[in-house]
């Protein structure tokens, strides 16, 4: 097999991803190719580049210098035929991104300055995802970071591409006062008489996966506050125990607060990575992925009640 830039891109998603099967679905590929492909690349540096593991693969240490010189050649690649810096040609490309409300956003950002020098990159935050979707359609931004829910996935036009970054459960923040502070895992109809504070309308459907989850459990909740706001006065109120709220998994909980996965998993939430297919190169849109998903597993590790609740019964959550 003669090496291409191609499959360098593919050991890069797979590090990334920590993953086959999660990379696989990044790239468009099944997974049983991408372990093909990814077979006939470790033969052709005849030894193994990633460990498998029973959650995803590691690095070897060989994996690891071959990585790293493959991203060194991917930028190289990548900056061909530029015009040095000085030059009229010389100006950033500018890359508009709207992201609703992630945790992955700021590490994403990190990540994408270094990967990619030359994009000058603006940021617009926008709630609704069904408002990202439009703005993607008309042109107003190139790439954004939307959201969605198992059986009601982003629906757009063919002008619009989009990958999944990850899909999360939803867990509970609540007091560290409240009689459930010491419950492992807490039920929603354990919560049935509490006070939520709840995101609008996020055009995607929140919060009618909420309610819908709540009927479920056979109860309506008693009493509900819209809230869409900074997330250290939302954790304070909490914290006094003026109610409760469903939260992103990986939230750092404040003195006060604690954070519960939910009984049976009722929740789910998947970020996704959308952008204009004639905006945005397809190397462009697997550094983005990438970014997002390496900010992701950082924050796993952040996150000790999620990697908790990961090791019990999401094998796949691995920093």
């Amino acid at each position: 097999m003669e090496l291409e830039l191609r499959h360098l891109r593919v050991l890069c998603a797979i590090a990334d991803a920590g993953s086959v099967g999660r990379a696989a679905s990044e790239l468009g590929y099944s997974q049983p190719a991408m372990s093909t492909q990814l077979r006939r690349i470790e033969r052709h540096f005849g030894t193994p580049l990633f460990e498998r593991t029973m959650s995803g693969v590691e690095l070897t240490p060989y994996g690891a210098e071959v990585l790293g010189q493959a991203r060194d050649v991917l930028a190289r690649a990548d900056a061909i035929g530029r015009r040095p810096a000085g030059s009229a040609a010389a100006t950033r490309r500018p890359l508009r991104l709207a992201a609703t409300n992630s945790p992955v956003l700021s590490g994403m950002v990190v990540r994408l300055r270094s990967r990619l020098p030359d994009v000058a990159l603006t940021v617009s935050s926008v709630y609704p995802s069904s408002e990202i979707v439009q703005l993607l359609e008309d042109g107003a931004v190139d790439a954004a970071i939307a959201a969605d829910y198992p059986g009601l996935e982003l629906r757009h036009s063919a002008a619009v591409a989009h990958r999944g970054i990850v899909t999360e459960p939803s867990f509970v923040a609540l007091s560290a006062r409240h009689r459930l502070r010491h419950s492992v895992e807490v039920g929603l109809a354990d919560l049935a008489d509490s006070a939520w504070f709840v995101t609008p309308d996020d055009g995607a459907g929140w919060p009618g996966v909420f309610y819908a989850a709540c009927e479920s459990a056979g109860f309506t909740p008693a009493a509900v506050h819209e809230f869409l706001g900074d997330q250290l006065q939302l954790q304070s109120m909490i914290a006094e125990g003026l109610g409760v709220a469903v939260v992103q998994a990986t939230l750092r909980p404040i003195s006060g607060v604690v954070v519960k996965p939910l009984i049976g998993t009722p929740l789910w939430c998947r970020y996704v990575l959308a952008w204009r297919r004639g905006s945005v190169a397809d190397e462009i849109a697997d550094t983005l992925v990438g970014s997002a998903s390496s900010a992701y597993r950082a924050l796993i590790a952040q996150s000790p009640h999620l990697r908790t609740w990961a090791s019990r019964t999401w094998s796949v959550a691995r920093p």
